[in-house]
């Protein structure tokens, strides 16, 4: 396969810690079946790693935004650290990896619903679209979508189609990853025959949810593959064509040439 675009992964995860950047040269290089790479920021330390990697990579795109399992650890002005740094790269491209994440015990619900409204905001100062997180906080997330109707993608979604055509009806992107190759994610797999194919986004959220059958092993972009595959499977079509529908989708709601 060829023309592969990741939409989300996070090459400054400690899980790349040994060979990050022969990965990187690798798949940015020429030959390669990946050909862009979209860096989805968490903390200010990533924000740096987006912005620094950009420079390095032609085919590798940013992000920059405070993630909601950041709370507890966001600088002292953190809209400031977030403006300052738009002005230091054109290859920032969207606000996030930002959200919502009421998975575990001790989350400051107020503040991560603070933090995002000031996201939304920003990205719509500057007319970027985000990059959503959304976790065990399906009703609060549906809340402020419909508040504020942003353009985006709600990435890894796992939600209910139901859900899945309300953020549809919104004028969301919907991303899908490994999840959607496993045996037991029927939800998923329902959601995703919902999204027309102007919608849709393939990611691998790396080095997380590799796809089968690599499950529980480190995942890289090259990965995409084994889900278009599997995509093209659900959907009785040519998975390049997929591929290809995907990349384009990506290149259109971050501007990208």
């Amino acid at each position: 396969m060829r023309g592969i675009f990741d939409s989300h992964c996070h090459y400054d995860s400690a899980g790349f810690d040994a060979d990050r950047y022969e990965i990187l040269d690798e798949l940015m290089g020429s030959g390669s079946s990946v050909t862009g790479l979209m860096h989805a920021a968490t903390d200010e330390a990533s924000i740096r790693f987006g912005i620094e990697t950009a420079a390095r990579y032609e085919g590798f795109y940013t992000s920059i935004g405070f993630h909601p399992e950041c709370c507890d650890t966001l600088p002292k002005d953190p809209k400031r650290v977030l403006t300052e740094a738009l002005g230091t790269s054109d290859k920032i491209a969207a606000i996030g990896e930002v959200g919502l994440d009421y998975h575990f015990e001790g989350y400051d619900r107020d503040l991560q619903i603070k933090l995002l409204r000031m996201q939304i905001e920003l990205a719509a100062e500057y007319d970027l679209p985000l990059i959503f997180h959304c976790r065990d906080a399906t009703a609060d997330f549906l809340a402020l979508m419909q508040e504020y109707k942003p353009k985006g993608v709600v990435h890894c979604f796992s939600g209910s189609a139901e859900t899945a055509r309300e953020l549809l009806s919104l004028g969301l992107y919907l991303g899908f990853g490994g999840v959607l190759t496993f045996k037991n994610a029927k939800k998923v797999k329902n959601s995703f025959m919902a999204v027309p194919e102007d919608r849709f986004m393939f990611e691998t959220d790396c080095p997380y949810l590799a796809p089968e059958p690599y499950r529980g092993q480190r995942c890289d972009s090259r990965m995409i593959a084994n889900i278009a595959e599997y995509a093209g499977e659900l959907r009785n079509t040519d998975p390049q064509r997929l591929l290809d529908i995907s990349a384009e989708n990506i290149k259109r709601l971050f501007k990208l040439k």
